[in-house]
């Protein structure tokens, strides 16, 4: 019971939120990097030639050489992609795997951005605060519409490509569905925690 009351400390909270603003900002600046890394044709993907399949295959690739496949990202769904009529991975190919793996990077910036706003500002003392709800609820919005709708933006990315490509690729995508539901509907009704009792404390305010 002790340690639990010093883990609730205001010494031990507003150097444990520094840190976790810092967490955020790093996860910022890691989204953005592999963004950055999917569109210079680094992302992995299961490659169908007319001769061969290659299990983490990526459009940079210049032969099959373990050192040629550093620094790559992978967008955690089974993407195949198999190779035009010269063999070749076709460059529409590639777009539309930025593009989706953009879809699902940009809101988790975002997402990110708002949290570390909510840290930023219980290390300055400010935790009952419209703002803090505010941004809260952000965050759990956009982790929700992930994971409800981006699984859905990428089938339709993936189908969109494959009309105007001469290659042609699929995905299965919706895995992490369920595991980013439950987080995002705890922060909502933290949010909503927060704005209660911000209400509740102007009705005090205002009575005394």
């Amino acid at each position: 019971m002790k340690f639990v009351q010093k883990l609730m400390n205001e010494r031990f909270a507003r150097p444990a939120a520094q840190l976790m603003e810092f967490a955020c900002y790093f996860a910022i600046c890691f989204y953005i990097l592999c963004t950055i890394l999917c569109f210079m044709g680094r992302q992995t993907f299961f490659l169908h030639t007319k001769t061969e399949s290659f299990e983490r295959a990526i459009y940079a690739e210049e032969n099959d050489n373990p050192h040629s496949r550093s620094m790559t990202v992978h967008m955690g769904d089974d993407i195949r992609v198999w190779t035009n009529d010269d063999d070749q991975i076709d460059l529409k190919i590639q777009i539309g795997l930025s593009l989706m793996y953009a879809v699902n990077s940009v809101p988790m910036i975002i997402a990110f951005w708002f949290l570390s706003r909510v840290f930023s500002n219980i290390r300055k003392g400010q935790i009952f605060t419209e703002q803090n709800a505010s941004y809260l609820l952000y965050y759990g919005l956009l982790q929700f519409l992930t994971a409800v709708f981006v699984p859905y933006i990428k089938l339709l990315l993936c189908e969109l490509t494959n009309l105007v490509s001469d290659g042609r690729m699929s995905i299965s995508t919706g895995q992490a569905m369920f595991n980013m539901l439950i987080p995002s509907i705890a922060f909502i009704v933290a949010a909503y925690i927060i704005h209660y009792g911000v209400h509740l404390q102007d009705e005090v305010d205002h009575t005394l």
